[in-house]
């Protein structure tokens, strides 16, 4: 659901600290948010405080949120704890492999280009029958 910014209400937050938001912001810029705020029926932040800054830096007037229908205080808190601890980094191998993977999509090999244009030329002269 897109909701007016403006209308979002941020309370007592455990995180304090929101850090440097310029990586996110990029990101932000990039992708656009790949995963919406979480707030209550009446608009109090429950999860995504860093999200609802960076765009707000960005000058964005709306962001997609969910939200939940939570009234009281002690969900609304395990939700923010939840939300900030239940998330796992990857490991240095796996980003290592992500990164390689990636290298190889942006920097082709020779056949690697030329089955790309093969497919190409097949996929549009299938589409124009």
């Amino acid at each position: 659901m897109l909701i007016d910014i403006d209308q979002i209400k941020i309370k007592n937050r455990v995180r304090k600290d929101l850090s440097d938001l310029d990586n996110l912001k990029d990101s932000l810029k990039r992708y656009g948010l790949l995963n919406p705020i979480t707030v209550t029926a009446d608009y109090n932040l429950i999860a995504g405080h860093r999200r609802l800054e960076a765009a707000k830096q960005l000058g964005w007037t709306t962001i997609n949120a969910i939200v939940v229908p939570i009234d009281d205080e002690v969900t609304k808190l395990e939700m923010e704890l939840e939300e900030n601890t239940q998330r796992k980094d990857f490991t240095d191998a796996e980003l290592l492999e992500g990164y390689k993977r990636l290298e190889k999509l942006r920097n082709p090999s020779f056949f690697q280009k030329l089955w790309r244009k093969i497919k190409d030329f097949f996929s549009k002269l299938f589409k124009k029958r």
